[in-house]
């Protein structure tokens, strides 16, 4: 269960010049555990100019608390799960598939992007050029292996697109928890069950499957929508799996020192 709305992010110190993981325990264990804490703490906690410095700091912070550009900024790719919570409604679950090489051409054959309530398809041929104008509603971007593959493959076919400026790549937060391997097999270990129908398909299906829509079997792209589907609906578990876990290791690490 998420807590409420910004509380991880309000407790969070790291995306200030100079405070790392260790010094934002050093705050925590002082019983400082929110930005407003630390803004109304009457004594010293560092020293007084660099007290005045972190006050600065935090008064911004509360002033573009519904900015994901400020926070992208100042966090590290490692620590942005933790602005999942506080932009969750502005966040979007993305994937694409592509021709995998297909008569030597290796093209996106269609994006799907979710955002928590509905899922979007956009498909070569059709409708691929409303991609663009589609993402940039939104402030997050989740994936899985998206800064390796996803995003910088859309760049490739639309040169002037600006994402969102946030992004989470899951393959990365799940392997610090733990989980390797492909999307399919962590659904499998978390207990992630996909239709029967596409339960057993992988990247390489969904190749076949494109190509014999090409051929004219439109019942071939339909599955390849519904298998799309099922990957970007599946990231969101994923994300709050992570984030719960991720934060359960950060406060109890905090507790585990005060």
């Amino acid at each position: 269960m998420l807590m409420g709305i910004n509380a991880l992010l309000e407790r969070t110190f790291v995306h200030i010049m100079g405070v790392g993981t260790k010094t934002e325990r050093r705050i925590w264990q002082q019983g400082i555990e929110t930005w407003d804490h630390f803004l109304n703490h009457q004594g010293v906690v560092f020293s007084p100019a660099r007290d005045r410095f972190i006050c600065k700091e935090l008064t911004e912070s509360k002033k573009h608390i519904h900015d994901i550009r400020f926070f992208k900024e100042r966090l590290s790719s490692e620590d942005m799960w933790r602005v999942f919570e506080a932009f969750r409604d502005r966040a979007v679950y993305l994937d694409i598939e592509t021709s995998g090489g297909y008569q030597g051409v290796n093209e996106i054959t269609l994006i799907g992007i979710y955002d928590g309530r509905s899922v979007q398809t956009f498909i070569n041929g059709k409708n691929l050029d409303q991609f663009e104008s589609a993402i940039c509603q939104y402030d997050l971007i989740i994936t899985f292996n998206g800064s390796t593959f996803d995003l910088p493959f859309i760049r490739k076919w639309f040169r002037h697109i600006s994402f969102p400026a946030g992004h989470i790549d899951l393959r990365f937060l799940l392997k610090r928890i733990g989980y390797r391997g492909s999307l399919k097999k962590i659904e499998k270990e978390l207990g992630i069950i996909r239709p029967p129908e596409i339960a057993e398909m992988s990247g390489y299906d969904a190749v076949l499957l494109w190509k014999a829509y090409q051929w004219g079997d439109e019942s071939a792209l339909a599955r390849l929508v519904e298998y799309n589907r099922a990957d970007v609906v599946n990231l969101e578990p994923l994300m709050v799996y992570c984030y719960e876990e991720m934060k359960k290791r950060v406060l109890v690490r905090r507790a585990s020192h005060v």
